[in-house]
Formats: structure tokens, sequence, C-alpha cells
């Protein structure tokens, strides 16, 4: 299959390196003069989790392909959308004259209405998933990162189409495991808060790495956490249909906090993907759009709200 990743982000290069390894043709979309700054490799280092739970490290110098334009009779048959969520809306007005014949992968954390964030492109050719996967470039331009074995796909009511089972096969034959949600629209809501309850203590800490060990800043995350769960019923989430992803949020918190902090600090993938994260500014936006439709809904929040100097905007001069 030929595949555009769109961007050069953690996501698009750390599966885009594993979907090449699996025999598929992989380009990346940047901007115009991204390519010549990027140069034509990318310097990895790589926690590859899907076949031994503790990860294989792989560190290498992987060559590869850039494009800076994209004309709607191209030949990709796959292009793979995983930008922050701030720049989604723009994405999706660049491709929507340009989607061609091909099927797009969104990838991506979302908190706005699904369908409507995709709107401008042919709904049978929109497919959902979400990676498991996070990491970094470090200020010496290498990819650290961690690969898990599961990928997230769900559709958002309806059986998968033709093409969104031709998706699903990539990932499958490219080793990894697929977990199913029916409901994606309350999945990706439901994520979107689990990351904000967590922010509100890795920025008040400086980095997400630092959670790791620390019980007590994990317990008060899970509690925020609690407090996020009436937004997401606001929002007309069912709340019954996603106890496997709230457990670690809804089980006894003198049991949950602790095994967090320490698979947040001893368990390799976990760690590599805390210690490498290095966009602070993807999760100050998170805790403020959260924050924002809570406000906008009425539904209180207090541990959100107590933690707004750490994400709040900067105001201007």
């Amino acid at each position: 299959m030929k595949i555009l990743m769109f961007g050069r982000g953690v996501i698009a290069a750390a599966y885009g390196w594993a979907l090449e390894r699996a025999g598929h043709e992989i380009e990346f979309y940047v901007r115009p003069g991204r390519a010549a700054t990027y140069g034509n490799t990318i310097d990895l280092d790589l926690l590859d989790a899907r076949r031994r739970p503790q990860g294989r490290r792989v560190t290498e110098t992987w060559p590869v392909r850039y494009r800076e334009s994209l004309e709607p009779d191209h030949d990709f048959d796959l292009i793979v959308v995983s930008v922050q969520h701030y720049h989604f809306a723009e994405v999706m007005s660049f491709l929507a004259p340009r989607v061609g014949k091909a099927t797009v992968l969104v990838f991506n954390n979302l908190w706005v209405e699904p369908s409507a964030a995709v709107d401008a492109l042919p709904a049978g050719q929109v497919t959902w998933g979400f990676p498991g996967a996070g990491g970094g470039f470090g200020a010496d331009g290498v990819l650290r990162a961690a690969l898990l074995p599961i990928v997230f796909f769900g559709t958002l009511g309806e059986p998968p189409t033709e093409r969104a089972q031709a998706v699903r096969t990539v990932f499958r034959q490219a080793g990894f495991k697929i977990q199913e949600s029916t409901d994606f629209r309350g999945w990706l809501s439901i994520h979107f808060i689990q990351n904000a309850g967590l922010h509100t203590q890795s920025l008040k800490l400086g980095s997400l790495a630092a959670l790791a060990g620390k019980p007590r800043n994990v317990r008060e995350a899970i509690l925020a956490t609690r407090e996020l769960l009436p937004l997401a019923e606001a929002r007309g989430i069912d709340l019954r249909r996603h106890r496997r992803e709230l457990l670690p949020f809804t089980a006894p918190i003198w049991l949950t906090a602790p095994a967090l902090a320490w698979l947040f600090g001893h368990f390799p993938p976990t760690r590599m993907v805390m210690e490498a994260h290095a966009n602070p500014e993807e999760l100050r936006a998170v805790c403020r759009d959260t924050l924002a439709e809570a406000r906008r809904l009425g539904v209180s929040v207090p541990r959100l709200e107590a933690a707004e100097q750490y994400f709040a905007a900067e105001k201007p001069v």
C-alpha cells in the first residue's frame, strides 16, 4: 500500500517506520521548505513493544521521503493524519480538495465532534483510529519513542466499512493488535478528559516523567479525572459503554494510584513515552479546552480549575 503520513510528528514517524518495515511505501507530507530543514533521514531511538512487553530497542538512521505538495490526482491509498488537536481543522481544510481516492485514517486526539471535524471530507473515505505510542524529538533531533502493541480503532456507531477493514489489516500485518470500540466518539472524549486529569499534575510538576514514583500526585490526577466524568456525560457520552477504559480511574484509588505511579517509572515503554515527551503546549491546550467546555456546559471541575495557573494562555503584552 502507498501511504502518506501527514506531517513529520512523533506518531507519523514512529508508525511510518513500522509500516515501511511491513512492506508499505511511505512518504511524509511537510510544509513547503521543511524538507530541506529536516534532511533526508530520521534518527530513531525506539522501544518497539509489539512482540515483547519490555520492548526491543531500535537505534538507526532511517532514510525517508518527503513531499511538499499534494495534487488531487495523487496515487496514495491511505493518508494518516495525526497532528495536534488544535491544528486538525487546518489540516482538514487543506486535505478536503486533495484527498483524491485515498482513505483517510484519523489517528488523532480530538475534542470537537468527530463527525463535524471531518465533514469536509468524503464520508465514505474516513476511518477512525488512535495510536498506542508516544515520545518526542529531542534537542538533538533524535526521535525517542515507544511503540506499544495495541492500536485503537472504532466507528461512530456503524459497522466498519471495507476501507476501514483494509486499514485494520495493514496494522495487523505490521504486528499490531487491534482494540475496537463501536462508540469511538465516546472513546475519544474519555481519552481527552483522562489526559486533562493527568496533566493537572504533570504540568504542576513540570513534566510527564515527574509523575513516576509519586503516588500522591497520581492520586490527585485520578481524582481530577473522576471530577471530569460528569463532563463526558454532559456531552452525551454513555460511560457504561467505556468501563474498561475508565477502570484505572474508577477502581479503588488506594490500589490504582501506587500501581500507576510504579508503571510510569518502571515499565520501559511507558517510561520512554513519558520521559521523551517534548511538547508541553499540547498538554496545556488539552487542559484549557477541557476547562472551557466544562464552563460552557456548567459542569463543576474544581481540581482542573485549581490547576489553571499551570496551563492558562499567556496574556498578550
